[in-house]
């Protein structure tokens, strides 16, 4: 090639832009913050745990508008000097990691230097701090990751900083947060994360002036009690394991105290909450059959090990971690838990080695012969123990047959009209229709309504039977009744007589008061009344009186807990809760009335073939399905 045109090409290419370059730090920042700093309980987490590793013994957190224009934490810490102060706003910038060795060796809550890095980037941040061996503090005024303010100040020993107006320079990530209510529970989520883990540590929350939690110092059991409440305090069951490799310790619940949703379940490794699938697993197998299989355990559980064992920088969160063998932690969990139960009598043991007696007795040393077996499992009695549904069961004297059992499967006669099927005989007054695929086809109520294992109901139609789920079946009539209630037709309401007062959790009363005016609209009339107390003075027509409290606290549950794949609004998700809370359960006896109302409003509603969700509600067996699965 020519030298002039290698001239031209080298000319060219210079001429063109380079297109890589480096982000400014605020920028730089502000894309860490949005993994770090998600919504304002996730700035609440990182300043208290901050203050647990600064060595505090009094932390005290105050919020306004659940921390979207201020979120401060005051503690009595070490405080920073004038230096530190201004390093620890630095990305990267930690006290806790000199090589990576010490990755593996973590036992601090913060090690990255991420947190006040990213909070800057995203609020005006106000810090003032000062060590005990100094007279002057240090004040320091930072806004979107600048230093506006940097000088000397008299203040006590620890730290206070202050972050305002979340999002200000970032208004979209600003209107993605949700109402004030919602935000503040998680908040409080937070918080309590925090001070369950601490317990030799005071921590205070206060909201808008507000004072929400005041937890005195004290051993764990009283900060259990304190934050999920006294109803706890005689239903602990202490878990205390401990062995070269990991230590388990910590608090379940009696199996009386199980919800049927997700509520009071705490995991700590080191000190740490972390979520983990794996090993609530372990702590439901140890309460299996001790509890009904959609139930939940409440515990507090601590697990301490080798910080070597383990991996916690998974996750900007720190709410992930992966173990170095989870089948060990796994069988250690469900170990522990299973004989903590078993020491306080909640899981059922025999032990005839107690009593050297009863080795001794006839029935033990002298096994019983074939002769005795055959003459013991061929009477009434041993059958009426051992068959089920025969616990009342009395032998009568014409055990023949059951009289006119042929009656309930005769033909009946029966003639098609335009509007479907109907009996030519004498019709009930009070038959009903439904709708199977494109034919009505009419449930015939001369023939009694049959339950089945007190969760089924079984109804003869003309061409066969359906088989109806009683919970499924009334979920879906609730469902339909709620949902024309929240589009205008509200709901009637029963006044109590003698109103109750029912007292909640900080995190429930932030969701009661949001979900107030929704209550109303489907026949609750709640008053606050004060310190996580409200007033019930009325409910829907169809809650039993005295019931109120205990349904107002499953209607919570259900609605924190609920978590479909798709997102519905607030009204809906109440609407949904209402309904699978109130609906009456499998295992609960119907009379024949009950059934035929249940069946009838079934086969009102609009689409009654299934819940909400999506499950069956009933199902339909044909005569010549029934004739094939019997060979004709």
């Amino acid at each position: 090639m020519p030298a002039e045109n290698i001239n031209f090409a080298i000319d060219k290419r210079r001429r063109v832009p380079d297109i890589i370059q480096l982000l400014p730090d605020n920028i730089a920042n502000q894309i860490a913050a949005g993994e770090v700093i998600q919504r304002p309980a996730s700035a609440v987490k990182e300043l208290l745990e901050n203050s647990v590793d600064a060595g505090a013994t009094e932390i005290k957190l105050m919020v306004t508008d659940a921390g979207k224009n201020l979120i401060q934490v005051v503690d009595n810490g070490r405080g920073m000097s004038e230096t530190d102060a201004r390093m620890s706003f630095e990305r990267h910038a930690t006290s806790k990691i000199s090589n990576i060795e010490d990755l593996f060796k973590i036992r601090t809550m913060g090690f990255r230097g991420e947190a006040l890095a990213s909070i800057a980037a995203v609020a005006q941040v106000e810090i003032k701090t000062c060590k005990a061996e100094e007279e002057l503090g240090t004040w320091l005024e930072i806004e979107n990751s600048i230093v506006k303010k940097q000088e000397p100040c008299a203040t006590s020993v620890g730290t206070n900083i202050c972050m305002k107006n979340l999002f200000f320079n970032v208004p979209a990530r600003r209107n993605f947060l949700k109402s004030n209510a919602a935000e503040m529970r998680h908040v409080i989520d937070e918080f309590i994360r925090v001070a369950m883990a601490f317990p030799h540590i005071f921590f205070s929350l206060t909201s808008n002036g507000q004072q929400v939690f005041y937890l005195e110092a004290g051993s764990l059991k009283q900060r259990v009690i304190q934050i999920l409440g006294t109803t706890y305090n005689t239903k602990l069951v202490s878990v205390n394991e401990q062995t070269d490799y990991m230590n388990v310790h910590g608090f379940v619940g009696k199996p009386e105290t199980a919800k049927r949703t997700r509520g009071d379940q705490y995991f700590f490794v080191n000190n740490r909450f972390i979520k983990s699938a794996y090993l609530n697993h372990a702590v439901m197998n140890a309460f299996d059959d001790m509890i009904a299989k959609d139930s939940f355990p409440m515990y507090v559980l601590f697990i301490d090990l080798d910080p070597a064992q383990l991996d916690i920088n998974v996750h900007p969160t720190k709410q992930e971690i992966k173990f170095e063998d989870e089948k060990i932690v796994y069988a250690f969990v469900q170990a522990a838990v299973k004989h903590a139960l078993a020491q306080f009598s909640i899981a059922p043991s025999l032990d005839f080695t107690l009593n050297a007696d009863i080795q001794h007795m006839e029935a033990v040393e002298r096994p019983a012969t074939e002769q005795k077996l055959e003459a013991v499992t061929s009477s009434n009695l041993f059958k009426t123990f051992t068959q089920k549904n025969q616990a009342h069961k009395i032998e009568g004297t014409n055990q023949s047959e059951l009289k006119h059992w042929k009656d309930f499967y005769e033909p009946l006669q029966k003639e098609m009209k335009d509007d479907g099927w109907q009996l030519t005989d004498k019709q009930p007054s009070n038959t009903f229709h439904y709708a199977a695929t494109q034919n009505k086809l009419a449930i015939l109520n001369d023939v009694p309504l049959t339950q089945v294992h007190q969760t089924y109901i079984v109804a003869a139609t003309n061409n066969g039977f359906l088989l109806i789920h009683q919970q499924q079946a009334h979920e879906r009539v609730l469902y339909e009744k709620y949902s024309q209630a929240v589009h205008g037709k509200q709901m009637p309401t029963q006044q109590n007589l003698f109103p109750s007062t029912i007292q909640l959790t900080a995190s429930d009363t932030e969701l009661m008061h949001e979900l107030l005016p929704e209550l109303k609209v489907l026949g609750y009339i709640i008053e606050p009344f004060g310190n996580n107390t409200f007033v019930v003075q009325g409910t829907p027509a169809d809650i039993l009186q005295g019931n109120e409290k205990m349904a107002i606290e499953l209607l919570l549950e259900q609605y924190k807990h609920f978590s479909p794949e798709v997102k519905f609004s607030k009204r809906e998700r109440l609407v949904r809760s209402v309904a699978k809370q109130q609906a009456i359960k499998s295992g609960k006896a119907l009379s024949q009335k009950e059934m035929l109302v249940l069946a009838e409003e079934l086969f009102s509603c609009e689409t009654p073939n299934v819940t909400p969700n999506g499950s069956p509600t009933y199902l339909e067996f044909k005569g010549d399905y029934l004739e094939k699965m019997f060979g004709k």
